[in-house]
């Protein structure tokens, strides 16, 4: 089984790649600027918005399934249209794909969201990924569209260095306490997504941690456990902010996690009780 993890020089398809070399896995990985460090992994670069170079970079490894883990962000070419045009081509070649997607495809309105909830996004990125979502549904009916939150790593992710930047002064804004998700450890995040790849499972799963905590309080965890006193972090309401995004969304996992070997930790668990 070879599979190919785009997105690998990410914070995410770092760990997939790691995760594969760890358990001898066969695997291609591709990158939009620069290579990841692994070694042992043959790399390609890809840039989603080029149909030709999909095809080229798919016809070159012919994966038996295809990892998306790119973000894209809010660029709507990259992360609305890339999965669409990825859909198509895997689907063609009977090539088996799981999709990462984002919380960020809810509003809000409803707190608590399991694997049947239909997106309602407020932000433009929340926007593409849904439609990605859509896209990828429709197109390849047998993909799995695998939802996530916040993910947390060992120091490594953004979220741990936005923290570190606001303790030492080095970044201005806040952490807002009315802003509330459930997020993941990369390692859950990444073994969860090959468990799904290697298996027949279709359809949409939520893959987020079951402890639903405010950004603000994710921070105090961060930061408790690196040592650095939680009273630097500056608190706020994202309400009382012009930035637009949802507020308390908690992405329903249990559902999942019955059909799961792999167990999604609460950040209480990984990050310690404080």
């Amino acid at each position: 089984m070879t599979v190919l993890i785009i997105g690998a020089s990410g914070f995410l398809g770092t760990e997939l790649v790691r995760q594969a070399r760890a358990a001898g896995r066969t695997t291609a990985a591709t990158f939009h600027s620069r290579p990841g460090g692994a070694s042992g992994t043959s790399w390609h670069q890809l840039d989603l918005r080029d149909a030709s170079r999909l095809d080229a970079v798919l016809d070159a490894v012919a994966p038996t399934a295809v990892i998306n883990a790119a973000s894209g962000e809010a660029n709507w070419v990259v992360t609305a249209d890339g999965p669409l045009r990825l859909a198509v081509a895997t689907a063609s070649r009977g090539i088996r794909l799981v999709h990462v997607s984002s919380d960020a495809i809810f509003s809000g309105a409803d707190v608590h969201y399991d694997e049947t909830a239909l997106p309602d996004p407020v932000t433009p990125y929340g926007a593409a990924k849904a439609t990605a979502e859509t896209a990828v549904r429709l197109l390849h009916p047998c993909a799995v569209v695998a939802r996530t939150s916040l993910i947390i790593g060992d120091r490594g992710s953004a979220h741990e260095r936005i923290v570190h930047e606001l303790a030492v002064g080095t970044r201005e804004g806040a952490l807002f306490t009315d802003d509330v998700r459930c997020p993941v450890h990369v390692t859950d995040l990444a073994a969860a997504l090959w468990e799904l790849a290697s298996s027949d499972a279709t359809g949409v799963f939520h893959l987020a941690g079951p402890d639903a905590v405010s950004r603000h309080a994710l921070g105090v965890l961060v930061a408790r456990r690196d040592g650095l006193d939680p009273a630097l972090l500056p608190a706020g309401r994202r309400t009382d902010s012009t930035l637009p995004g949802a507020l308390d969304v908690r992405l329903d996992s249990r559902a999942t996690q019955r059909r799961l070997s792999t167990r999604l930790r609460g950040v209480r668990e990984f990050l310690g009780k404080g």
